[in-house]
């Protein structure tokens, strides 16, 4: 088995943590206490400019075309340093890729240039409601035929970079009558379509830089044109891209977590008691070791994932486990750090609080935790046949 990155990965890898060194490490503070959206956007052209936002997309429509071990590689050195920024690019990769795999050739020739050169400044999934997270085949936007359009009604929440993204993919129910999860379908909606507004950005208490809003749809009118795929196939669109956000959201989980141990490893040499530095003492030492054995288990997992995604194999139940153990390794490793810390970790005066609330919302959204489990424990039931 070759464990070795390509050439073309490694140099996409440090091109990733050369520039979140440079541009995103400094801002995060900053975005972290609602200031620094300017910035926050200039990164995000920047991040364009440099390939970022379109790595799994052809270069057709200007994309990097460098795979999803790319992708996952990118967005652990980007989380390291920014997990406001990462999920931003996470999400935007993954518009792109539902836009190259499902639209037709006038979609993908019309808007996929746009996310991959940073004129839209993001990208925008509208899947969940009040009444549809873990179970989004419940949700109730309609989307009516009338003529040569489609009108949307309805709202959608807790969406990722809702104020400044350009695009929106929304899944809507276009047939009522259908079985559950049998009636809907997916369009691609411009964020400046007459009937879409943005409500106010949520209060929250992690990854505050990523905007997320409430989208509401009062008679939105688009193009009949904009439906991707087939009307009424919507729900099996969005269950094939949530398994893809999953190894975008194991990798920024990773990022967090790898920032947390390594400011912890740094002060552990630093801070000294009863005479020495407390990296000496075993007990400490025990917590390290465990920690790294969750960072490099779940880097291990989310390549594989990742690796099998690129060679066109099954990959859900492997994106899962990607996720929902790199979601609950940063969990641990930010607990570990703001130990490591004692009293320091507390304060904002060092990082790893923020790490620890950046963290937490990763074992939530794109499926929490427990709906990890089920689709891992369904996936292997089922190939038991």
């Amino acid at each position: 088995m070759q464990f070795a990155l390509s050439e073309e990965e490694e140099l996409i890898r440090e091109s990733a943590r050369k520039l979140a060194a440079d541009r995103l490490a400094p801002l995060a503070e900053q975005l972290d206490r609602g200031e620094g959206r300017a910035e926050f956007l200039a990164n995000l052209k920047l991040l364009a400019e440099n390939g970022f936002m379109a790595l799994n997309v052809k270069g057709l429509f200007g994309g990097t075309e460098a795979g999803t071990v790319s992708f996952a590689l990118a967005l652990e050195e980007l989380a390291a340093a920014c997990a406001s920024t990462a999920v931003t690019t996470s999400v935007t990769n993954m518009v792109g890729e539902v836009i190259q795999a499902v639209g037709n050739e006038a979609q993908k020739s019309t808007y996929l240039p746009k996310l991959a050169d940073g004129t839209y400044p993001a990208g925008a999934f509208c899947l969940t409601e009040s009444g549809a997270g873990s179970d989004p085949a419940g949700m109730k936007l309609r989307a009516r035929r009338d003529g040569d359009s489609y009108v949307l009604d309805g709202q959608k929440i807790y969406i990722t970079s809702g104020e400044y993204a350009g695009l929106f993919v929304v899944w809507g129910v276009t047939n009522p009558e259908a079985p559950k999860g049998k009636g809907i379908s997916v369009f691609l909606v411009p964020a400046d379509t007459p009937g879409v507004s943005i409500g106010k950005a949520e209060k929250k208490m992690g990854q505050t830089g990523s905007a997320t809003n409430t989208i509401h749809f009062d008679a939105a009118r688009i193009p009949a044109a904009n439906l991707m795929g087939k009307e009424n196939d919507g729900f099996r669109v969005a269950v094939g891209e949530l398994a893809g956000g999953r190894i975008g959201v194991a990798s920024v989980s990773l990022g967090i977590a790898r920032a947390a141990m390594d400011a912890a490893k740094s002060y552990a040499r630093e801070r000294k008691q009863f005479g020495q530095a407390i990296s000496d003492f075993q007990g400490l030492q025990w917590m390290i070791a465990d920690r790294e054995l969750d960072l490099h288990a779940a880097r291990l997992l989310i390549l594989d994932a990742a690796a099998k995604k690129d060679r066109g194999e099954p990959f859900a139940k492997e994106a899962s486990m990607a996720k929902l153990f790199a979601s609950e390794a940063a969990h641990r490793c930010t607990d570990t750090a703001i130990q490591i810390h004692g009293g320091a970790g507390y304060c904002r005066d060092f990082p790893v609080e923020r790490y620890a609330r950046d963290a937490r919302i990763t074992r939530i959204y794109e499926g929490t935790s427990e709906i990890q489990r089920l689709i891992i424990a369904r996936e292997t039931l089922r190939q038991l046949g």
